[in-house]
């Protein structure tokens, strides 16, 4: 039976082994999924043992997915744009390197949620690893602008100057959000796993606004408690989440699962398990 996994550190509260055996029910699928736990400096031998073992591909999650890209043999044009993989796949010699969070959240935007970014106004929070690999999928929606806001200012422009050909993208600054309006307002930092708030204006989430955090794991986020106390809408990233194992599983498999009935099912486990 072909084998799959997620690998990372820590990894033994990813969702993955529960959606990918979703999908492989839901489809037909001969397969099992796993998660692998590397050491974090063990990474590419810890891939190396899963392929030997007759392995055929392996979902890469923090903080691997950078070094991932290392350990490909070939890379996608999206996962090249991002710097970063979270999909293997293993056929013959060839190490294949894709990645996949951006086109899942853009599905879990547009399908999901009911948003069409064309002509929006889009404010993406963060400058790491989270924020590179959804901007070229970001931009190819045609949003009005897309703008980055980071502590580190130099990072963030940076990353614009890494994406500027694809689209209009700029930074600005916290200082200058008082006067800003966006349509989206997309956290891709990790700020609210410590339970701690972004330096935000309330005047940022106006009447009609998404807050989209990454985050899906410990309930709504100090940021989208903001947003809802101001009267913008809030969505997590657990639809990303779901899209994105779904666009893995195409690629592996060749067959795209229906991710409606799994995500449900998720929601309905994570808010019995948070009462």
């Amino acid at each position: 039976m072909d084998s799959y996994a997620v690998i990372g550190n820590p990894v033994a509260h990813s969702k993955s082994p529960q959606i990918h055996a979703a999908f492989a029910a839901q489809t037909g699928q001969q397969m099992t999924y796993t998660a692998v736990l590397a050491p974090r400096d063990g990474f590419a031998l810890a891939v190396a043992e899963f392929r030997d073992a007759g392995g055929c591909g392996l979902n890469v999650t923090v903080p691997f997915k950078q070094e991932a890209s290392s350990v490909a043999n070939l890379l996608s044009d999206r996962a090249s744009a991002a710097g970063a993989v979270n999909t293997l796949s293993f056929q013959g010699g060839k190490i294949l390197g894709d990645t996949t969070d951006g086109i899942g959240l853009v599905r879990d935007l547009s399908v999901n949620l009911g948003v069409n970014l064309q002509g929006l106004r889009i404010l993406l929070i963060g400058s790491g690893g989270a924020a590179r690999g959804v901007i070229a999928p970001v931009l190819a929606e045609k949003p009005a602008r897309l703008a980055i806001v980071n502590r580190t200012a130099a990072k963030a422009k940076e990353l614009a100057s890494s994406f500027a050909r694809l689209g209009p993208i700029e930074v600005t600054s916290f200082a200058e959000l008082h006067d800003a309006r966006f349509d989206i307002l997309i956290n891709a930092t990790s700020v609210g796993l410590s339970g701690d708030a972004l330096t935000l204006p309330d005047t940022l989430f106006t009447e009609g606004a998404l807050a989209y955090d990454m985050m899906y794991w410990t309930g709504p986020t100090p940021f989208l408690r903001q947003a809802e106390a101001a009267g913008g809408r809030i969505a997590d990233g657990l639809g990303m989440l779901v899209e994105q194992a779904a666009e893995s599983f195409f690629i592996w498999r060749g067959v795209r699962p229906d991710t409606r009935q799994v995500l449900s099912s998720l929601r309905a486990h994570l808010q019995v398990t948070r009462t």
